[in-house]
């Protein structure tokens, strides 16, 4: 199949791409390097041409909701309205799990507006709905870290390989609309501050964490089971310490 992918340099629209190349299909990468914009419009109905399934993997860091809202809505209608011009039959979304059950936290917000837009739209849809990746307490870390320190949530999560997402999307695409998907998780709960701790390690990065529901990532909403996938979860394979082992790998250590 011809398969657009739109974020396409980012994290997880990179390893999609890379995923659906070994499988053999037409990629399309679609980003602001490749000289298209889904925000100003711009070069989408050349980029379209021909596409089949589109998979859209765009991202944001919104300090405001109405920022986070502001980007998804417009993003997603004019990718829909090119779609729709272009003939594409199938509209793939990566979303959040649980993004419906917790309300404090702007990206969350902007990904439900983006859902909305998706369901209310032209296309056949798939929304994947999926948990928080490896590589998120690290890089929250980093975000929020100030002299030294990071103040960070004492979330309960059950997150997924970056690599597992990109597979379970790059299948997706290329077979029928679901309308939503079941949830996509790994195999095991984990607490946030301690894959903070351990992949900050392998990096060879020296920040104090301070667990806190006031450092601006998430509120209360989130504590508890609020980010745990439903129980009829699809379970991916690769678990943490293996993705943590893949690191050290790649870092020398």
């Amino acid at each position: 199949m011809r398969v657009a992918v739109v974020g396409a340099t980012g994290r997880i629209g990179s390893l999609t791409v890379a995923a659906l190349q070994r499988d053999g299909h037409d990629v399309v990468p679609i980003s602001r390097t490749h000289g298209v914009d889904v925000v100003a419009s711009t070069g989408l109905d050349e980029a379209l041409a021909g596409v089949e399934a589109v998979i859209d993997t765009t991202s944001i860091n919104a300090a405001t909701e109405a920022e986070a809202v502001g980007f998804f809505t417009t993003a997603t209608a004019n990718l829909l309205a090119a779609e729709q011009r272009a003939g594409v039959v199938h509209h793939v979304v990566l979303s959040i799990a649980r993004v419906r059950t917790v309300p404090g936290n702007p990206h969350m917000a902007g990904k439900r507006a983006q859902e909305a837009a998706v369901e209310a739209g032209p296309i056949p849809y798939t929304i994947v709905p999926a948990t928080q990746f490896y590589d998120f307490p690290a890089m929250a870390a980093g975000w929020v870290e100030h002299d030294g320190v990071a103040q960070l949530p004492p979330l309960l999560m059950q997150p997924i390989a970056p690599a597992d997402v990109a597979d379970i999307l790059a299948r997706v695409a290329v077979g029928a609309a679901q309308g939503r998907h079941r949830d996509i998780a790994g195999p095991e709960p984990q607490d946030l501050i301690d894959m903070a701790h351990r992949t900050l390690a392998v990096q060879g990065r020296s920040i104090r964490l301070v667990p806190t529901w006031h450092g601006g990532i998430f509120d209360e909403t989130a504590a508890g089971d609020a980010l745990l996938p439903a129980a009829d979860a699809e379970i991916a394979p690769t678990t943490f310490d293996e993705w943590l082992a893949a690191q050290r790998e790649v870092s020398g250590g």
